[in-house]
């Protein structure tokens, strides 16, 4: 007969798996052990809820500093790149020399930085984000305003600047001669919880808001003036007019916003250029004088003004800006034909080529010449200027000086057919010699001349001269719309004031209380709390103190002995809130007194300004 033994394990084994399942779920409860989530069992934000976390993040400050980061690192290739709508021939030189980046900087547009779409997103962004911010930001000051400033704490003691003394003088007395002391500093007070309460410092979150708000200001008028802007160039010789329409510019650009029909009416004449130049020292041919004697009109039927456009001093008719820009030279010749017959006469400006007004153009006699046959034709000649010639053999044709001392007019001539008709834009400067033939001198070479004025270069084979008769100055000005300008400055101006309010007004708030003590005499206390560390809170609640002392004197210390050295005064320092008014058990140590220095609650946090 066999004994036989039970096996205890799997019984054991299986009443501990049972006594895991009864204890699983407190268990996994009551442990402290990190729990793994499941990812799936996480909750969808849905639209609404990543549309809230989007505006969140973009009216952050960080968000904020970000754009306004990336805006300014946007215009950093708008300064150092030429741009088109500043100066397209400037561009197209540019992407001659570089022909490597020229295809990359095409495609990142940055010939047209500020019209781009990057830069016009961080600027739609930044734009959003400031409005974002500054919308609640207003509401809550607008609370703050119409609330009064929060009761003292329970514990005065605690607050980074505090004093205390003991008078004889009523609190009463006491807390009324605080309310005017404190009143006369401008702080915004009042009495409540047998304490009085004041606080002063609003302008900071004003300048805050009116940076922010500055800053849109600028925003938009930067946005306005790119929308609505036109600008056109002008050369004008003296004794010639101009008029402000759109065909009367040399180059004319504008905005996308902008109506042609918008121009403001006005008009005028060129009298006299006047410039004066150093003649000697280190600064030799610099200039002294530029300007620009006018006569201009305000509308149709203005009554013509004179007045003087200087460098810098432009002159302004409505929104619209008349600057000097340029100054040169324009060479007045005659051309007459093979019979004698005067068939041209006419200023012609030359442009300058360096700073002493070496210049140089073309001169082009399309209509009313005809050939020694009696055929016409059209002459064109190369004219190179200096106003001050260094004279024959003393090196090359370079002016001197910028001044008309010595004007010198060298030319070389062809004939032939110069097409302005052609359909193909020209330069009025320069001269299409694809269809031209040289004249030629008695020996065949190259007709070349220089001339002082009066004097006159004939054209070979009877082919009729061309004189210098005199010499004419012309002027070239810049007119200027940009709407929004003065809304540009003034926020620029408030955004500054705005900026510096904020940075250098610390709010503050002062309390002081008085409360009689068991030996009749009244203690009081006073304190101050900034919303940022200042060294001047401590310097400002002694001055109140001090004139605070003037109303309620100083009491005469308790002798030794008296119930007061270990009863009121030292209560009265340690515990200045444990009276009658705190309602709080005195025994109760710096543990239970959570709110010994609390704020109003309905004003943010330090920083979360932007």
């Amino acid at each position: 007969m066999s004994n036989t033994k039970s096996n205890p394990a799997p019984e054991r084994e299986r009443r501990d798996e049972e006594g895991s399942s009864e204890s699983g779920a407190a268990g996994a409860r009551l442990s402290t052990a990190p729990r793994e989530e499941n990812e799936t069992g996480l909750p969808a934000m849905g639209v609404i809820g990543w549309a809230r976390w989007f505006w969140r993040q973009l009216t952050s400050m960080r968000v904020a500093l970000i754009l306004l980061f990336l805006l300014s690192l946007g215009a950093i290739p708008g300064s150092l790149i030429p741009q088109n709508s500043v100066d397209e021939l400037k561009v197209e030189a540019f992407k001659k020399a570089h022909a490597t980046l020229t295809p990359v900087y095409e495609k990142l547009q940055f010939f047209d930085v500020y019209s781009s779409v990057w830069f016009s997103a961080i600027y739609i962004l930044l734009f959003v984000s400031l409005i974002g911010c500054i919308v609640p930001r207003t509401g809550q000051f607008v609370g703050q305003l119409r609330s009064r400033p929060p009761g003292a704490p329970k514990r005065l003691t605690r607050l980074p600047a505090y004093t205390t003394w003991r008078t004889e003088a009523d609190p009463e007395q006491v807390h009324g001669a605080a309310l005017a002391i404190i009143r006369k500093r401008r702080y915004r007070v009042h009495a409540v919880d047998g304490a009085v309460a004041a606080e002063k410092g609003y302008l900071r979150e004003a300048g805050n808001l009116i940076f922010h708000v500055s800053l849109i200001v600028m925003l938009v008028a930067f946005a306005c003036g790119q929308l609505f802007k036109s600008e056109g160039g002008k050369l004008i010789v003296e004794g010639d007019g101009f008029a402000n329409t759109l065909t009367q510019y040399d180059d004319f650009k504008s905005g996308s916003l902008f109506d042609n029909d918008s121009l403001a009416p006005f008009s005028f004449t060129l009298d006299k250029f006047t410039g004066t130049y150093e003649r000697r020292g280190p600064q030799r041919g610099t200039p002294r004088t530029y300007e620009a004697h006018v006569t201009y009109a305000e509308g149709a039927y203005g009554k013509p003004k004179k007045t003087v456009i200087r460098v810098n001093e432009p002159l302004v008719i409505g929104s619209t800006k008349v600057y000097l820009n340029a100054h040169g030279y324009a060479p007045v010749v005659s051309v007459k034909d093979g019979k004698g017959k005067e068939v041209y006469r006419n200023a012609v400006p030359l442009l300058p080529i360096d700073n002493n007004v070496t210049s140089s153009g073309a001169i082009k006699v399309l209509d009313g010449y005809r050939d020694k046959s009696g055929k016409k034709t059209q002459l064109g000649f190369q004219a190179f200027f200096v106003p001050t010639f260094a004279g024959n053999g003393k090196g090359t044709m370079f002016s001197q000086f910028p001044a008309a001392d010595f004007p010198v007019l060298a030319l070389n001539g062809f004939h032939g057919y110069l097409g302005p008709d052609s359909g193909l834009a020209q330069n009025v400067y320069q001269l299409d010699k694809t269809k031209m033939t040289e004249f030629k001198d008695a020996d065949g070479k190259q007709l070349k001349q220089r001339l002082l004025v009066g004097e006159t270069m004939k054209l070979p084979d009877g082919a009729g001269s061309i004189t210098f008769e005199g010499l004419q100055e012309w002027a070239s000005f810049q007119i200027t719309e940009q709407p929004a300008s003065g809304w540009a400055l003034g926020g620029s101006v408030a955004a500054i004031a705005g900026l510096a309010g904020s940075l250098f007004i610390q709010r503050r708030r002062v309390w002081v209380r008085a409360v009689r003590g068991a030996d009749g005499v009244t203690v009081v206390e006073m304190a101050g709390l900034g919303r940022s560390e200042s060294a001047k809170l401590p310097e400002e609640l002694a001055d109140l103190a001090v004139e605070l002392v003037a109303s309620a004197p100083p009491a005469p210390d308790p002798e030794p002995g008296t119930d007061a050295e270990s009863g009121t005064a030292s209560e009265s320092e340690s515990e200045p809130g444990s009276g009658s008014e705190s309602g709080t058990d005195p025994d109760a140590g710096p543990e239970s007194d959570s709110d010994a220095v609390e704020e109003s609650s309905e004003d943010p946090a330090e920083g979360a300004e932007k």
